[in-house]
């Protein structure tokens, strides 16, 4: 019989090895990395585990159903490089992220834009590149419809849809009932009729349910839903549907008591629903659309212990880091309620002296805190804090200008 009073624990951070009692990144230990960077905080992320975490995926998934990285997640230039050549296709967000996407190598055909509120000038961009636009308003079609007619040159859409349905259990919803997010599904015929008559060309659907979700059944579900929509919109298409862009939202276990997402059911799934377009859609790519589950676990955030002090029987270890670089690991972004990523003293890993500390940064809040209480090696100053799950929504998702504290620095080893 389990004891309810003990609490759960962080899912095992077995993705990168430790030797000689410290982490190793690249296989480089952490104290040297450390010296190599040149500087603490910095975040880095590791090449031989996002090298793997695409392998299980093809593993996992069924063969010729595209895998898309999602750039959002993590736009670090060399990363993306690394990733260019190893999935099918990048996902942007912005001109900018773009740009990278463009540099990158990957082929214009297999990039994709998706985003509310694109600008006039973004979509120039876009067109003038030859990537696809996920269309989410009215508004977008008539622009795009006159940088084509001054141009000449074409302008390949796809309709992202709001569905009727959101993805149960996910971190962040992103579809079902009023959403800046696409058109609604009920609003797409209209739409679809529209591109036909202005003469843009029409590729498919794109549908983003939701995020960070570790159900397989709730993203089964949710692909089943979104496929099934797709099909029935396909009915009012001006040219037969090519892509079939089914979103992603699959999660990674940041806090106690999370388990690893189960990838079996899924591409099962999507190995039906692969068999199932071949007759209903022909010439349709299933496409999954991923960035956090690409990236989150092959990054670390690594800030210096730069002093040590009790207060009222409470042991703070205050770093060189904190919410200014990692919003999310301090609980201020998306968290209801906070809970501690998981968290160790890299330097430390075979330590058996252990205490309960409370690790901050240096800024000027109570909301600077990346460990509230957390039984950790006894740390003194100088030794290294690590964050792991730190590859996605890092620096670009932080405010780095607060209180004017030093910048962190990126690096791919």
């Amino acid at each position: 019989m389990s004891d309810a009073r003990v609490p759960p624990r962080h899912a095992a951070m077995n993705q990168f090895p430790v030797a000689g009692g410290e982490l190793q990144l690249g296989g480089v230990p952490l104290s040297r990395l450390a010296a190599r960077v040149g500087q603490t905080p910095f975040y880095a992320y590791d090449r031989n585990a996002l090298a793997r975490r695409v392998d299980e995926l093809r593993s996992a998934l069924p063969h010729g159903v595209q895998l898309h990285y999602a750039m959002k997640a993590n736009p670090m230039p060399a990363l993306v490089d690394f990733l260019a050549v190893r999935v099918d296709g990048i996902d942007v967000a912005s001109g900018r992220e773009m740009r990278v996407a463009l540099d990158s190598g990957m082929n214009p055909q297999e990039i994709s834009f998706a985003g509310p509120g694109k600008s006039t000038a973004e979509l120039a961009q876009a067109v003038a590149a030859g990537v696809l636009l996920n269309v989410e308003s009215s508004r977008e079609v008539r622009l795009l419809a006159d940088i084509s007619a001054q141009s000449g040159w074409p302008a390949r859409v796809a309709v992202r849809v709001n569905p009727d349905f959101e993805l149960k259990s996910s971190g962040m919803k992103m579809g079902g009932g009023p959403k800046q997010f696409g058109v609604d599904a009920e609003s797409v015929p209209a739409l679809l009729a529209e591109i036909g008559r202005l003469g843009l060309y029409f590729e498919g659907f794109h549908l983003y349910a939701g995020s960070q979700n570790l159900k397989p059944e709730s993203i089964v579900e949710a692909q089943r839903k979104s496929f099934d929509l797709c099909l029935r919109l396909a009915a009012d298409a001006p040219a037969p549907v090519r892509t079939f862009n089914l979103g992603g939202g699959f999660g990674i276990p940041y806090f106690p008591g999370d388990a690893r997402l189960d990838l079996a059911p899924i591409g099962e799934n999507l190995a039906a629903l692969q068999s199932e377009a071949a007759s209903k859609a022909p010439g349709a790519q299933l496409v999954i659309e991923l960035g956090r589950y690409l990236v989150g676990e092959a990054g670390v955030y690594v800030c210096r212990v730069i002093d040590r002090k009790v207060s009222r029987g409470q042991v703070f270890l205050v770093t060189d880091g904190g919410m200014h670089h990692h919003l999310a690991a301090s609980g201020n972004f998306g968290q209801v309620i906070r809970k501690n990523y998981p968290v160790a003293i890299g330097n430390r890993m075979d330590s058996t002296e252990l205490e309960t500390v409370t690790a901050v940064g240096p800024l000027c809040t109570p909301l600077d805190l990346l460990a509230d209480r957390m039984e950790l090696p006894k740390a003194d100053e100088g030794d290294l804090v690590v964050i792991f799950q730190s590859g996605a929504y890092g620096p670009t998702a932080s405010p780095q200008e607060f209180l004017s504290h030093p910048r962190t620095v990126e690096v791919l080893v």
